[in-house]
């Protein structure tokens, strides 16, 4: 069975046809680039060598940088295994990565173990740093002290100190040996 179109649908297809056929003819010819002839041609060298040299060297810094993010960790959280986790960390680098999950899960674990081991679940280096904060802040203090005793000997020698000053001497006189012991001299 044939459709027969009527006078208007013919009308229609014609207008359209006609219409298609002058915007085809009408379109203005493309071009890929804004860029031509030698231009064009210097743009794709710069691009290319920007391909060839920038992009491998910016995979390899970033590619390094991500796997010694663990290493980081371990430093900042003082966990105890921190060079065993540097040294996952450059295996990690010569296996192309494999390795470095695992290096990423161990330098967030508690090392719950190692504490039952050992009794303690910092790196040794947190306790030295603990130690040398304190020995500065017991040096301030020796020092503050033998400051306030000096001036306190002098106020008293000047002859005319009151008596709270003098039993503010012999307190302080009373508490100086509960310092700590002679404070070393840093290195």
């Amino acid at each position: 069975m044939i459709h027969k179109l009527s006078t208007r649908d013919r009308r229609t297809r014609i207008g359209r046809l006609v219409m298609s056929l002058a915007a085809l003819l009408a379109a203005l010819p493309a071009h890929a680039s804004f860029l031509q002839g030698d231009a064009l041609a210097k743009a794709a060298n710069v691009i290319a060598l920007v391909v060839i040299v920038l992009v491998p060297i910016i995979a390899i810094v970033v590619f390094w940088l991500v796997h010694i993010l663990p290493e980081k960790i371990a430093h900042k959280r003082h966990h105890p295994q921190q060079e065993a986790i540097q040294v996952l960390c450059l295996l990690s680098l010569v296996f192309g990565g494999l390795l470095w999950p695992l290096a990423w899960l161990w330098a967030y674990s508690k090392p719950v173990l190692h504490k039952m081991a050992y009794g303690t679940d910092k790196h040794d280096d947190y306790y030295a740093e603990l130690a040398g904060k304190r020995n500065n802040a017991s040096r301030h203090l020796h020092d503050d002290v033998v400051r306030l005793r000096t001036d306190l000997d002098r106020l008293v020698a000047q002859g005319d100190a009151p008596e709270e000053l003098t039993s503010i001497r012999d307190q302080l006189a009373a508490l100086e040996p509960r310092l700590a012991g002679p404070v070393e001299e840093p290195r």
